[in-house]
């Protein structure tokens, strides 16, 4: 790990580069080491990411273009504009709409533990290495490969992608 400070990225340049259009994430954060995950996410004009709940993470949500809303539990909505900073609790059920010239945000949170299968109770200690079952394809988001915790998602809650078939 090098714990050199260094930029990551220009987040600028990369709402520049990125198509009118573009949705999803544009960076993430990739570094070997790091305890943190960070997203630069863009939603095209009237976007949405559905409704929502993170169970096991608090997110921190970063407005740094274009505007939109949060909403939250039922009618409850907060604007979303530049440099607007919201804290996102885990549990708490959440939905995302761009406004009428879209909306791109960071999202930083603790990074989640890498996944692994683990033992039962009954069979002898062994070493085991990686992976989820397969049967946990269609929990994996085609946008970003993030694992959701929603046993059937309709949207990725890092970067809005809709999940096929739902």
């Amino acid at each position: 790990m090098n714990s050199a400070p260094r930029v990551l990225a220009v987040l600028d340049e990369l709402l520049t580069a990125a198509a009118h259009d573009d949705r999803g994430a544009l960076w993430q954060l990739a570094e070997q080491g790091r305890e943190l995950d960070a997203n630069l996410v863009r939603l095209p004009p009237g976007a949405q990411v559905g409704e929502h709940q993170e169970d096991v993470l608090d997110v921190l949500l970063v407005v740094v273009a274009g505007s939109g809303r949060v909403v939250a539990g039922g009618d409850d909505a907060l604007n979303l504009t530049p440099t607007s900073v919201v804290w996102l609790p885990r549990t708490s059920r959440r939905a995302l709409v761009a406004g009428p010239e879209g909306l791109a945000y960071v999202t930083v949170h603790r990074r989640r533990p890498g996944l692994t299968i683990k033992p039962s109770a009954t069979m002898p200690p062994v070493a085991y290495e990686g992976g989820e079952a397969p049967c946990m394809l269609d929990r994996v988001c085609p946008g970003c490969g993030r694992l959701s915790q929603d046993p059937e998602p309709v949207f990725c809650s890092r970067c809005g992608e809709r999940f096929a078939d739902r």
